[in-house]
């Protein structure tokens, strides 16, 4: 009987410490779960004001969502440098896993890069280069490729090679953001070889705002009676000139050509023969994020990523924004 006894109270004894095993188990896997690394990352955004902007980071967000480890935090420069300057100091002093910036302008943001790189963060540099070679990675389309596409598109509204005859307006983006002065030397090189072509108007920077290349656009329409084509460095500069063309009632005479190529924008402002021809630029935020990884996680990734463009016309304006 006492054998017995002894083996029941022994039983009883197994159960509550299976019990605890079974809880320690739980405690020891949600540890172990809770444990997992987060990964804050920083985004300097210039400016939410321009749609490209805005789909920039949405799609930032929107790659970020598919990774439950990372917090994601963009900041709006408010299309100021010092501003840009300030936020960036923010994210250094955060001490973030990884920094994101697309500069306003290229040797204003240059030395908090470089103050962020050499603290040992990780620095992706997107869409607008800076000066010199400290930071991480820089992931953008390139301006000069697509400047030169957006070109030759020009010389074929005009004519083509070895006929071309008209004349161009060219409504220039930021002076300070090297992607104008690439998306111009791209196209001119192209453009230039043309004697054909008599390029009208002031060189007048429009910081890549629709309102001002309309204004622009006003004063060149007054002073030229023929204008053949206006190449904007961006959709909504083109589209800003296609309205004062509009205003004036000379629409119809000139064509436009832009780059961008946002669906609900650009596409559509093809699809509906607002402008001849965009160029798709795409935005660099989903790729940043996976680049973060790749690098936090161990890989080797490259110091430059091109992001790859593709004409928008008429024949495939609808098909394209379907697929988008």
């Amino acid at each position: 009987m006492d054998s017995q006894r002894r083996l029941l109270v022994a039983g009883l004894a197994a159960v509550p410490l299976a019990g605890a095993a079974g809880v320690l188990g739980t405690l020891v896997s949600a540890s172990a779960f809770g444990q997992q690394k987060k990964y804050r990352f920083g985004f300097s955004q210039v400016t939410t004001v321009e749609p490209w902007r805005v789909q920039f980071n949405k799609d930032m967000k929107a790659e970020a969502g598919k990774h439950p480890e990372v917090d994601l935090v963009i900041a709006d420069a408010g299309d100021r440098t010092d501003k840009q300057n300030a936020d960036m100091e923010n994210f250094i002093a955060q001490k973030m896993d990884a920094i994101f910036i697309s500069p306003k302008e290229s040797a204003g943001l240059t030395g908090v890069v470089e103050k962020a790189f050499k603290a040992g963060i990780p620095v992706f540099v997107l869409d607008r280069e800076v000066n010199g070679n400290d930071y991480t990675q820089f992931i953008g389309g390139d301006n000069v490729q697509i400047g030169r596409e957006a070109g030759s598109f020009v010389v074929k509204l005009l004519g083509g090679p070895g006929h071309a005859q008209g004349n161009l307006v060219e409504v220039w983006g930021g002076f300070g953001a090297q992607p104008a002065h690439d998306r111009h030397d791209g196209a001119f090189s192209v453009i230039s070889k043309e004697p054909g072509i008599k390029l009208v108007g002031e060189r007048v920077d429009c910081d890549w705002k629709q309102d001002k290349a309309y204004e622009y656009m006003k004063t060149v329409l007054r002073v030229n009676s023929k204008i053949d084509v206006v190449y904007g460095h961006n959709d909504p500069m083109a589209y800003g000139a296609y309205l004062a063309a509009k205003d004036a009632g000379r629409d119809k005479s000139i064509k436009f050509v832009g780059i961008d190529g946002l669906p609900q924008e650009g596409a559509t402002w093809v699809e509906h023969g607002l402008l001849a021809g965009t160029f798709m630029y795409p935005t660099p935020g989903a790729e940043g994020i996976r680049q973060a990884l790749k690098l936090l996680h161990g890989e080797k990734i490259p110091k430059k990523v091109t992001l790859p463009t593709q004409g928008i016309f008429a024949d495939n304006a609808k098909a394209y924004i379907a697929s988008h």
